[in-house]
């Protein structure tokens, strides 16, 4: 009895944490600099954690309560073919630029990621852990699982990479005046995933739409590819 209460009280605190968060980053529309540092990933989160924290809770406990919403997680990312099938016209005729992009943007985004952290100092093990950092989480956990990687470590930084892109991406391509939304979303899709895609919706549906696909598509790639050379490496 004990027990279920606990699960349920953690779950409300996720629930309450998201919407505290949402509502500070909806009111701060008018202001765009406080409205991109207050995105929910930043806010609810720093929540969760003072709460966790002052009540002395494990993390561990907070993620086992917290085991459906991860289960939906995946499922919402597979609900993202719903617009890729809307913008499917669009898609096919830019089949070879994206292709190229997603090769370069996945690559570049493993090895810029793995010689930082080597240059930091990190441990084989972390190293692991970094590599699967551009793609969404339930993919990402699924990698690092598979190769050996700790998996709390790859969400931190999974998340941590998406809120940096969401961010600053759209301020980055209105520095370098890119204005094609196809453009935009599927950058964003490549390099900040779940959360960059979530973005893109806000700046459209089309944006969105490329987003999901470089999501998809980066997912799908190094899901195949990273956990073979990684294994190949370390034999």
């Amino acid at each position: 009895m004990i027990e279920a209460v606990n699960i349920t009280l953690l779950l409300i605190l996720t629930f309450a944490a998201f919407s505290v968060a949402f509502w500070l980053y909806s009111s701060s529309k008018s202001r765009p600099i406080i409205h991109s540092l207050s995105h929910p990933l930043v806010t609810a989160p720093l929540i969760v954690s003072t709460v966790l924290f002052c009540t002395d809770i494990n993390y561990q406990q907070y993620r086992e309560a917290n085991q459906p919403l991860f289960f939906l997680l995946g499922t919402a990312t597979v609900a993202l073919a719903i617009p890729l099938h809307q913008q499917f016209h669009n898609i096919r005729s830019l089949a070879k630029p994206l292709l190229v992009t997603l090769l370069f943007g996945a690559s570049f985004a493993v090895i810029i990621a793995l010689i930082t952290a080597w240059l930091l100092g990190a441990s084989m093990d972390t190293l692991i852990s970094v590599t699967p950092k551009s793609v969404t989480t339930p993919i990402a956990l699924g990698i690092a699982e598979k190769i050996g990687g700790q998996p709390s470590l790859t969400a931190g930084i999974v998340v941590f990479t998406g809120v940096v892109g969401a961010i600053f991406g759209p301020v980055l391509f209105h520095r370098m005046g890119i204005r094609d939304d196809r453009i935009k979303g599927f950058v964003l899709g490549i390099c900040a995933h779940g959360v960059g895609t979530a973005r893109a919706f806000e700046i459209s549906g089309k944006c969105g739409a490329f987003a999901s696909l470089g999501l998809g598509l980066t997912g799908a790639v190094t899901a195949i590819i990273l956990p073979w050379l990684v294994i190949s490496f370390l034999k």
